[in-house]
């Protein structure tokens, strides 16, 4: 994700910006959302980031046209929630209207998600964020446990209304991969948000009949990974995965000719899959994963960048197999 020359005007920065309804929760945010889970030095990323270097990027964020910040209990234990408090911190509270959701997560090493789990989880962000409440609470990968112990009753969904009720969480949301699985939380009726990840990209489209599904109960969409773990911005001779593993060789392919539309048009690589998921009406907000301050900037820039429709047109055509898709 290099800057490139050229690019888009100030004004168009901030037409790209100007916040969307989420669903029926009453919030509104930037159709693009900043990801801390680089922040808390998660193993999938390969690297760390300083704490330093994370502090100043989230006092970036706070700085930018960006309202919506996303972190969750299990990432990097705590870190990246405890890198946000301090943020706050020092700047002496969030910007008015700055929307931070966090998740909560099964026990890194029992595995456990039972509904006193969920309970110290959410209680423990709120003190790692140094916030009364939190905006939207995610229940997080849920295919870690089985789907009839968290939906039972006294369950860790049933934990999560409570904490609505009480008014430690305002919205609740469900964020995970499988489809199939989503969609079955969300014919609950509790949940007014949907994160899914890696599955609505410019390489795999396994999301879009839950999306419809979601607008159709007037849930909120926020779209994950645009990128697909880096093999999106990069590009191939950058890495080499897709979704933190190998990608199969039909999907490097597709990247191939993605990169050659884009170099033709000079688009950067990571400019049209961020706006592949943008240009989505159904998708509220698309998140993005940042480590360093200068990517604040680069990525409104992406988010504007100008895009022809004869270059979308270009990109529909290529075609990924359903078979190398993840679902």
């Amino acid at each position: 994700m290099e800057p490139q020359a050229g690019g888009p005007a100030t004004e168009a920065i901030e037409a790209a910006l100007r916040p969307r309804a989420l669903g029926r929760t009453g919030l509104r945010v930037t159709p693009v959302g900043i990801g801390a889970s680089p922040l808390g030095n998660v193993p999938v990323y390969g690297y760390e980031t300083p704490e330093d270097r994370a502090i100043e990027t989230l006092l970036a964020t706070f700085e930018s046209r960006f309202n919506f910040l996303d972190t969750a209990a299990g990432y990097g234990d705590g870190l990246s929630e405890r890198r946000i408090g301090e943020a706050i911190r020092r700047r002496g509270g969030m910007p008015d209207g700055f929307i931070v959701a966090t998740k909560v997560d099964a026990h890194p090493v029992t595995r456990d998600y039972s509904a006193a789990q969920v309970r110290r989880c959410a209680e423990e962000s709120m003190e790692r964020l140094g916030i009364g409440h939190i905006p939207l609470l995610y229940l997080h990968d849920p295919e870690v446990a089985s789907f009839d112990d968290l939906a039972a009753p006294g369950g860790a969904v049933a934990e999560l209304v409570k904490l609505r009720d009480e008014g430690i969480a305002a919205h609740l949301g469900v964020a995970g991969g499988p489809v199939d699985l989503l969609r079955r939380y969300l014919d609950l009726g509790v949940f007014e948000v949907l994160l899914s990840h890696n599955r609505w990209t410019l390489l795999d489209r396994s999301a879009d009949k839950l999306f419809d599904h979601a607008v159709d109960l007037g849930v909120g969409i926020v779209n994950a990974a645009p990128f697909g773990g880096g093999l999106l911005a990069t590009g191939t001779g950058g890495r080499t995965t897709y979704a933190y593993t190998t990608a199969p060789p039909e999907l490097l392919a597709a990247v191939q000719r993605i990169e050659a539309i884009c170099a033709e048009a000079r688009v950067p690589l990571a400019a049209a899959a961020l706006q592949f998921s943008m240009r989505d009406p159904r998708v509220a907000s698309t998140l993005v994963g940042v480590s360093r301050p200068e990517r604040i900037v680069e990525t409104e820039r992406l988010a504007a960048w100008p895009i022809d429709e004869e270059v979308w047109s270009r990109l529909a055509a290529v075609a990924t197999p359903p078979a190398s898709w993840l679902y």
